[in-house]
């Protein structure tokens, strides 16, 4: 993935993640890769829900202030860390939360058990599947232990809502900022998904992005 694709607008780059490879690569061990089939998009200091809201620079969230297509890896409740691409031209602190994966067989139509298919069904398993942690936040994502690539070709359905999680966000929590891929078991709160571009969906590649209040 070249770095243009990073510097686009973050809902479009969100969107657009959706049916790529990310593949951790570790000496000594085989690598591991999902296809990404639900994200979530940041839009930075006028976004509620972001890290970086209000201008917010702790030296956790350095990494989003940083250029686009690069790692930020957070952890949550102490237990679970969660993968962030980051987007957009430095000092613009905007990023996508990887919400949800599948193997590349699933991807590729072949039988997979439930189990498996349902292994990174979640930011968190995201990074247990992949063998993510915090020490990658700030990583090249086109480095020698995390890249993004263009996954297997398959025709396939955006489900758009509003993100999980962010009711304290205000006017932000209900912006639709969390795509899917339709179809996928993978999806986590599928109930509150529209198809893109339907009543309820957002409109477009134009209609992405939310105009945040100053």
């Amino acid at each position: 993935m070249g770095e243009r694709f990073y510097l686009r607008d973050t809902a479009v780059v969100a969107r657009d993640l959706l049916g790529c490879r990310v593949v951790r690569r570790a000496a000594g061990e085989p690598d591991r890769a999902l296809v990404v089939v639900e994200t979530e998009a940041y839009l930075g200091p006028l976004d509620r829900a972001a890290h970086t809201w209000n201008g917010r620079r702790t030296r956790r969230v350095l990494p989003m202030w940083g250029p686009g297509g690069h790692a930020y890896v957070f952890r949550v409740y102490g237990l679970h860390d969660c993968l962030n691409v980051v987007t957009g031209a430095a000092g613009r602190a905007e990023a996508v939360l990887i919400r949800a994966g599948v193997p590349l067989e699933w991807w590729a139509g072949l039988a997979v058990p439930r189990a498996e298919a349902l292994a990174a069904s979640g930011p968190g398993k995201v990074c247990r599947y992949l063998g993510v942690t915090t020490a990658l936040s700030g990583a090249p994502l086109g480095g020698p232990e995390l890249f993004l690539e263009r996954g297997p070709r398959r025709r396939f359905g955006v489900l758009v809502g509003p993100r999980v999680g962010v009711d304290y966000a205000g006017e932000a929590a209900a912006w639709p900022l969390r795509f899917a891929v339709e179809g996928c078991p993978a999806v986590t709160r599928r109930a509150a998904l529209r198809p893109l571009g339907e009543p309820g969906g957002a409109p477009g590649p134009v209609g992405l992005r939310p105009r945040p209040r100053p």
